[in-house]
């Protein structure tokens, strides 16, 4: 019994593609940090190289938080209630620690409208309220970074650098945690699908060695097994594990040998004793 090809999408898990983009932004914001402690490059003539990595970090500060959503929407729908408060809980506080930084990420991103009055957001309420747009353009705007002090500033916005690495860390493993919740919600959903299916073609998945066995590993992932023990004869375990296979397959579940040479007659390696990855197939 062979998989199917099946196409991949990142739509398909967005709690992994919020832990990875997570992960690229940390560094980056990590070596920007690095970077703006070492001494002005001059490769790039009289321009402070410190300046340019402390916009590089406001950057990359902001697109952490873009992580964020990927993962509430998805406690949201499998109602992980105590996950996503505490999410949300841990981005509060990234804002708390950083405060103004979308707004200077906004003017350093949208210079063009923020050097006019014309930004959105504070900008947008204060020509609102009768200020002058040059007036309002010179209030936001000014940005630097200052080594003596390590503050990175923007306007009335200040944001201590010494603060940075600590709410990095906070937040990215706030949404760690929150992508495993999601992963193992999703696990035990797919075991318990499996088992129907099984159990309607008469296989039993109860707690007995001799039949298939459907557990959520460490990995928060579902992996099915095949014990060898009351199946002596090979014949007799590869006839069940043809059976395992047609019927998972039949119900739009994926397994996956993942062992080399990740051979695509998975019933093979399932009645010689190895475990499958389980996964819903796109459909």
């Amino acid at each position: 019994m062979t998989n199917p090809v099946v196409d991949w999408s990142p739509a398909d898990h967005p709690e992994a593609i919020a832990v990875s983009e997570i992960q690229w932004w940390e560094r980056a914001a990590a070596l920007a940090l690095l970077r703006m402690h070492d001494s002005d490059d001059h490769r790039i003539s009289w321009f402070s190289s410190r300046q340019i990595d402390a916009r590089q970090l406001i950057l990359a500060l902001r697109q952490l938080l873009a992580a964020v959503p990927l993962v509430d929407g998805r406690l949201q729908e499998l109602g992980l209630d105590q996950a996503l408060n505490a999410l949300r809980q841990a981005k509060q506080e990234y804002e708390q620690a950083l405060p103004g930084l979308t707004e200077v990420r906004n003017a350093l991103m949208h210079f063009e409208a923020w050097a006019l009055g014309a930004g959105h957001g504070p900008q947008k309420r204060r020509v609102a309220g009768g200020a002058p747009a040059r007036e309002v353009a010179s209030e936001f705007w000014g940005f630097a970074y200052d080594p003596a002090i390590e503050t990175i500033s923007l306007g009335p916005y200040t944001i201590s650098v010494n603060a940075v690495a600590g709410a990095v860390a906070r937040l990215a493993d706030a949404v760690y945690a929150a992508a495993r919740a999601v992963a193992h919600r999703n696990a035990v959903d797919l075991g318990a699908d499996a088992k129907k299916v099984l159990t309607a073609e008469g296989v039993s998945t109860d707690e007995v060695s001799s039949f298939p066995r459907l557990i959520v590993g460490s990995d928060n992932r579902l992996w099915l097994s095949l014990s060898l023990d009351g199946h002596d004869e090979e014949a007799e375990r590869r006839a069940l594990a043809d059976r395992v296979v047609r019927a998972l397959h039949a119900a739009n579940i994926k397994l996956i040998c993942p062992e080399p040479p990740n051979e695509r007659d998975v019933a093979g390696p399932l009645a010689r004793g190895g475990a499958l990855l389980c996964e819903r197939a796109p459909r």
